[in-house]
């Protein structure tokens, strides 16, 4: 599952889900998409021609994608993306290996482990999973979460282009 935020209305952590045996095939398909002198893929950087074509590959993927989302109601983006990462971690299915892998934020890295920990805690979920935190230019599938927070905050017609059914949970 890979991971990435957005703060531009509401606090937004978007969370892509692939199965295992098509990583390999997603990874390629993302990095096709980078340009020469480009160290990634990030939309707000692209041209509208370049944002059309980054969603139509992405629509091609078979992914699961759920957007937590905290509004704006006088909590703060620390504590909105502590309790979307709780969210995150009750949700995960008990019975599957899963690998979390966050868009890296330095200044965010202790604070997202601790709460990793006391989600696992508190909801009971210790099943098998994993986290890390990467940089998205060593982290092609970071661009996934981006685009699609992208796309979904845009809403309109570039909502419509992800071609993906977006699970939405409040938090």
């Amino acid at each position: 599952m890979y991971i990435d935020e957005s703060k531009v209305r509401d606090y937004l952590l978007v969370a892509v889900g692939l199965d295992r045996r098509e990583l390999r095939t997603a990874r390629a398909a993302i990095t096709e998409l980078i340009l020469r002198g480009q160290s990634r893929l990030h939309m707000r950087k692209e041209s509208d021609a370049r944002r059309n074509l980054i969603l139509s590959r992405i629509a091609t993927l078979r992914l699961d994608v759920t957007v937590f989302r905290a509004p704006k109601d006088g909590r703060s983006d620390t504590v909105r993306r502590a309790d979307c990462i709780r969210a995150l971690v009750s949700s995960l299915p008990r019975d599957s290996a899963t690998t979390l892998c966050f868009e890296l934020d330095e200044t965010l890295v202790r604070k997202d482990r601790q709460t990793i920990v006391e989600a696992v805690h508190s909801s009971g979920n210790a099943g098998s999973f994993a986290h890390r935190h990467a940089t998205a230019v060593h982290e092609p599938l970071l661009a996934l979460p981006d685009a699609l927070g992208w796309a979904w905050t845009k809403g309109g017609d570039w909502r419509r282009r992800c071609d993906t059914e977006i699970c939405v949970v409040d938090v």
